[in-house]
C-alpha cells in the first residue's frame, strides 16, 4: 500500500463515520492529490458491475450483497492497492423502491472505507434506474418492509409522523443524490459532482496522480466520465466530449502527461475491435472471457475521435457487459473491460476485478485480472 493509503488508514474511524450530517470538501486537483511512492507502483482495483440492492425483498438479493462484499474484501487483501474505482452499476436501483438507496451505495463503498483506501465513483445505467415493480409484491404475502433513508424506522413500525416521512417516496434516489451523499459522509471519496452545464451526466471529472517528488506535479491524469443509461439514454454527448477536449488542454497542453479515461458503458469502437464470441481472444488482445457481443453506447458523439487524436491517452477502461473482460488495442489505446466483481446481475462467470498498476520512473501501465479465488490472469502491458 503506497504513502498515502497507510496515512489515511489511520484516521479510518473518522472517515467510517456516515450519517445524514457528514461534510467535506470536494478535493481540486492540488488538494491532498494521489500521489506516487517514491520506491512502489501506484496500484488500482477496478470494481464492476456490483449491484448492491437487486431483489432486496427476497432471501437471494441480500446473498449476493454478502458474496459480493466477500470477493471485494478478497481482491483488497490480496493486492493492497493505494485506490480504488467502482465502475458503475454500484446498486440496482431499480429494485429500490424508495430513496433509500444511499444506503445500498454507502455499503458497497465499504469494503474500501474499513480499509482506508481512497476511491472514487462513476455512474452505470442502473444507478438510478426507475424502480420497476415486481409482481410478487401484489401477492398473497403483500408489500415487504422498506427502510426510510436517513432514519432508524420502516414503515412497519406503525404510525409515523409525517415530517419524518417526507423522503420515503417511490421515485428513487437521483445521480445528484447519490453522488453528493458519497462525498459529504465520506472523507476518503475522490468522486466529485461533475459540472452543472453537463448534467443530466453528473460523474465527469478529472483526478490527479502526482509524481513521487512534488505534490504539485502531475505523473498521470485520470478522467471520469458519465455514459448515461438509467435516468437518461445511454450516451456520452458531444457537450461532454468539448468538456473533456478544453479540460485536457487547459491542464495538459501539450499532451506529455499520460491519461486514462473510466466510463460504465463501453463505446461504440469497442465493438470495431471486440474479438468474434465464437473464437475467443486471441493476440493482440488478452482476456480470459468473450461470453457475449459488446452492448455500447448508444450513439457515437464524437469523443472516439478526441481520444484518438490525444496521445497522451492511454487506455479507456469500461464495464457494463458482464461477459466480457478482454484488452484490445485500437489505434494508437487500449480498449479494456473489467471484470464483473459483484454477484448480483446476470451472468455466472467467477468474479474478480481488474487491476491497474503504473510506475513513475520509467512511465509504464500494465494491468491484470485478480479473481475471487486468488489467482491471477489476462496480465497486459498498455504503455511502457
Amino acid at each position: 500500500m503506497g504513502t498515502p493509503a497507510l496515512l489515511l488508514f489511520l484516521v479510518i474511524v473518522l472517515a467510517a463515520k456516515s450519517d445524514c450530517r457528514g461534510h467535506h470538501e470536494v478535493p481540486s486537483l492540488w488538494q491532498n492529490p494521489l500521489r506516487f511512492s517514491a520506491d512502489s507502483a501506484f496500484k488500482i482495483a477496478l470494481f464492476a458491475d456490483l449491484h448492491y440492492g437487486e431483489n432486496a425483498w427476497t432471501d437471494w438479493g441480500p446473498a449476493q450483497d454478502d458474496n459480493s462484499d466477500r470477493v471485494m474484501s478478497a481482491v483488497l487483501d490480496m493486492e493492497i492497492p493505494d485506490f480504488v474505482i467502482y465502475l458503475g452499476d454500484v446498486i440496482t436501483a431499480n429494485n429500490l423502491p424508495i430513496a433509500n438507496a444511499t444506503l445500498y451505495w454507502d455499503r458497497a463503498l465499504s469494503s474500501s472505507r474499513s480499509r482506508g483506501i481512497p476511491w472514487s465513483t462513476v455512474f452505470g445505467n442502473h444507478d438510478d434506474a426507475p424502480f420497476e415493480w415486481p409482481s410478487e409484491w401484489f401477492s398473497a404475502t403483500g408489500i415487504p418492509q422498506v427502510i426510510c433513508p436517513c432514519a432508524n424506522i420502516s414503515f412497519s413500525d406503525g404510525e409515523v409522523d409525517d415530517a419524518v416521512l417526507s423522503d420515503c417516496n417511490f421515485k428513487g434516489t437521483t445521480r445528484v443524490k447519490l453522488i453528493s451523499a458519497e462525498m459529504n459522509n465520506n472523507r476518503l471519496s475522490y468522486s466529485i459532482s461533475g459540472p452543472k452545464n453537463l448534467w443530466p451526466s453528473v460523474s465527469n471529472y478529472v483526478l490527479q496522480v502526482s509524481s513521487s517528488k512534488d505534490p504539485k506535479l502531475p505523473a498521470v491524469f485520470l478522467y471520469f466520465l458519465d455514459s448515461g443509461g438509467g435516468s437518461y439514454p445511454e450516451v456520452v454527448s458531444n457537450a461532454q466530449a468539448e468538456w473533456f477536449l478544453r479540460q485536457s488542454q487547459k491542464i495538459n497542453p501539450d499532451a506529455s502527461i499520460p491519461e486514462i479515461i473510466f466510463w460504465h458503458i463501453p463505446s461504440t469502437a469497442y465493438k470495431k475491435v471486440a474479438p468474434m464470441p465464437i473464437f475467443g481472444i486471441h493476440k493482440p488482445c488478452v482476456g480470459s472471457i468473450n461470453k457475449e457481443r459488446v452492448a455500447p453506447q448508444e450513439a457515437e458523439w464524437g469523443i472516439m475521435d478526441i481520444f484518438v487524436d490525444r496521445p497522451s491517452i492511454k487506455a479507456v477502461f469500461a464495464g457494463h457487459n458482464h461477459g466480457l473482460d478482454w484488452c484490445c488495442p485500437y489505434k494508437n489505446l487500449w480498449l479494456c473491460f473489467a471484470r464483473h466483481t459483484g454477484y448480483g446481475g446476470y451472468g455466472d462467470w467467477p468474479r474478480g476485478s481488474r487491476i491497474l498498476s503504473m510506475t513513475e520512473q520509467p512511465l509504464s501501465i500494465e494491468s491484470w485480472i485478480r479473481m475471487e479465488d486468488g489467482t491471477k490472469h489476462s496480465h497486459v502491458i498498455l504503455s511502457s
